[in-house]
C-alpha cells in the first residue's frame, strides 16, 4: 500500500478506488459471492487436512523404507492414491472458484468504470481537459483485471499460510521435542527447538526481503507510467495517421515516440535489476529452507531419538511452516504490481470527478492536451 508520508494514511487514489470496488461486496449478488467466497475457505481447509494426512505419511513411507519393511510399503502406496486424487480435486475446485469471484469482480468494476466513464460524455471531457494523460482504456482492460484479480489470491493465500503456520507449527513442536546441548561447558535446554529455528530463519528471510525489495514498488509505478507514455505517443501518432490531429504536430509527436520507447526500454531495465536482487533472496530462501529443516533435525537423528520417517516428517513441516512466515517474500513483487494498478484505477476514477467540480468556464477555458505531452499520473 502506497501511504501519504506526511499524514500516514492510504493515497487519495487507493482510498477513491476501494470507495467505488467494495461496493461489489455489498450490492445484490453479494449474498451469492461470499457464499462463494465461504467455500472457498472451506476448501483452503480441507486441502490443509490432506496435506496434514501427506505429512503423516511420509512418516509413515520412511520408516517403512527404513524397516525395510515391504507390506508397509505396500500399504502406504495404496494409501498414496486416495490422498493424491483428493488433492487433485480440491485443487481444480479451488481455481473454479477463485477465478469464479475473481471474474464477476473484473466484470462489475469494469462496466462501473466504463459506465462512469461514457457518462455524461466524460470520456470526450477528459481528452479535451486532462493536463496529463490517463489512458482510460487501457487502466480498465488491464489495471482493473489485475486490481480485483490480486486481493483475491492474496485473502486465499493468508488464510492458508495462517493456518498451514498454526497446524504445522504443533507438528514440528511434537516431533522434534526439546534438544540439550552445551556451550562452553554450560548446558544448554531448548523446548520446541524446530519452532524456535523457524521463527529465526524465516524472521531473517523476510526482513532480507523487505530491505532489498524497498525500492520494487516505485520501480513499477514508473514502468508502467512509461508504458503508458509510450501508448499514448502511439495515439497521437495515429491520430495524426486518420486525420484527427494536424500533421504539424507530426514531427514532435515522432520525436516524443522514440523518446517514449527509450524511457519505456531504461525503466525495465531498472526493474530487471530490482527483480534480480528479490530473486537472490526469493531463490536463496526456496533452496535454504528444506537444508535447513534436514540440518536441525540431524543432530537427534544421528542421535537416535528421531526416526527417519520423523525426520522427513519434521522437515517437510518446516518447510510448509517458513513457507506460510515468508508469505510476503514469495508475494513481494506481485503485491508491489497489484498496489500499483491499484493506485492507477484510483487515479482514473479521482480524474473523473474533477470534470464534474470544474466549472463550464473552466472546461472551456483548459487547452487540450499537446501532442508532445506523454506524462502519465502515476
Amino acid at each position: 500500500m502506497i501511504l501519504d508520508q506526511s499524514l500516514g494514511e492510504p493515497s487519495k487514489e487507493w482510498s477513491r478506488f476501494w470507495e467505488s470496488a467494495s461496493a461489489f461486496w455489498r450490492g445484490p449478488s453479494a449474498r451469492q459471492v461470499w457464499l462463494l467466497c465461504a467455500c472457498l475457505v472451506v476448501i483452503v481447509v480441507l486441502q490443509l487436512y490432506t496435506q496434514f494426512l501427506f505429512n503423516y505419511w511420509n512418516r509413515d513411507f520412511f520408516d517403512a523404507l527404513e524397516a525395510r519393511d515391504a507390506h508397509r510399503l505396500q500399504t502406504q502406496a495404496v494409501r498414496l492414491i486416495p490422498l493424491c486424487l483428493a488433492s487433485i480435486a480440491l485443487a481444480v475446485t479451488s481455481v473454479w472458484g477463485r477465478m469464479t469471484v475473481q471474474r464477476r469482480w473484473r466484470e462489475w468494476l469494469s462496466l462501473h468504470l466504463i459506465s462512469y466513464w461514457v457518462e455524461n460524455d466524460r470520456y470526450a471531457r477528459l481528452a479535451q481537459v486532462q493536463v496529463e494523460q490517463q489512458i482510460p482504456e487501457y487502466r480498465i482492460a488491464e489495471d482493473a483485471r489485475i486490481a480485483t484479480d490480486a486481493p483475491i489470491d492474496f485473502a486465499l493465500g493468508l488464510v492458508s499460510s495462517l493456518l498451514t503456520a498454526i497446524i504445522f507449527l504443533q507438528v514440528l513442536w511434537s516431533v522434534g521435542g526439546s534438544i540439550n546441548f552445551t556451550v562452553y561447558g554450560h548446558g544448554v535446554w531448548i523446548p520446541g527447538y524446530l519452532v524456535v529455528g523457524v521463527v529465526v530463519y524465516s524472521s531473517i528471510a523476510t526482513s532480507a526481503m523487505l530491505v532489498v525489495g524497498s525500492p520494487l514498488p516505485g520501480v513499477i509505478q514508473l514502468k508502467n507510467q512509461s508504458e503508458a507514455e509510450l501508448i499514448t505517443a502511439a495515439h497521437l501518432l495515429r491520430d495524426i495517421g486518420e486525420g484527427i490531429t494536424s500533421r504539424e504536430q507530426e514531427a514532435s509527436v515522432k520525436r516524443a515516440l522514440g523518446e517514449g520507447l527509450q524511457n519505456a526500454l531504461t525503466r525495465w531495465r531498472h526493474l530487471c535489476w530490482q527483480l534480480m536482487r528479490t530473486t537472490l533472496v526469493s531463490q536463496g530462501n526456496s533452496l535454504l529452507a528444506p537444508v535447513m529443516g534436514l540440518v536441525l533435525c540431524a543432530p537427534k537423528f544421528l542421535a537416535g531419538a528421531m526416526t527417519l520417517g520423523e525426520l522427513t516428517q519434521a522437515a517437510a513441516a518446516f518447510t510448509l511452516v517458513q513457507g506460510s512466515f515468508n508469505w510476503l517474500v514469495d508475494n513481494y513483487g506481485r503485491v508491489a504490481d497489484w498496489d500499483s494498478s491499484l493506485e492507477r484505477v484510483g487515479g482514473l476514477l479521482l480524474a473523473l470527478d474533477q470534470l464534474d467540480h470544474a466549472t463550464p468556464t473552466e472546461k472551456a477555458a483548459e487547452p487540450a492536451i499537446p501532442a508532445a505531452t506523454l506524462t502519465t499520473l502515476p
